[in-house]
């Protein structure tokens, strides 16, 4: 879906949630074979069980790319990706967990550079199916305004 907004367009505290994914084991394996991240936590079961989590992990990075991946539903023509910020692991996620996003609004501000652009701050938090905190970040937008800003 294309939703066209500008910088002004944005509300502060607007939300959006997804639906559910759970993590297979045919996900870690693939993204190990992606990332050339094959270490034990996430790819050695008998091994696994001598630690404390006592079971496969997910990589950080495939729940990250999988989740945010949840929150892609709308093409802004007006907006790109500038980036991620403050991304924190906060609890494991185990094969046949299942998780959701919650993506807010947090913040706008000025681009320090761009007087055509702000910058939108989007807080993520992911949960697996407890609605326990798997992982957070702010995901941070570039979009154009509709009015430039004054120079003054």
């Amino acid at each position: 879906m294309i939703v066209e907004q500008f910088f002004e367009d944005y509300e502060v505290g607007f939300e959006r949630k997804t639906f559910g994914r759970t993590i297979t084991e045919s996900d870690i394996v693939i993204h190990a074979g992606q990332t050339g991240d094959h270490f034990p936590h996430h790819m050695d079961a008998e091994w696994c069980k001598t630690q404390d989590f006592g079971q496969r992990i997910a990589h950080g990075t495939l729940v990250f790319s999988v989740g945010i991946g949840m929150t892609a539903s709308t093409i802004n023509p007006r907006a790109m990706s500038y980036g991620y910020d403050r991304l924190r692991f906060i609890r494991p996620v185990f094969i046949a967990d299942t998780i959701n996003v919650t993506a807010r609004i947090a913040e706008k501000r000025d681009h320090p550079r761009r007087r055509t652009h702000g910058i939108v701050v989007e807080g993520i938090e992911m949960v697996n199916q407890r609605k326990e905190a798997v992982l957070v970040c702010e995901h941070l937008y570039l979009v154009e305004r509709r009015t430039p800003v004054d120079a003054g």
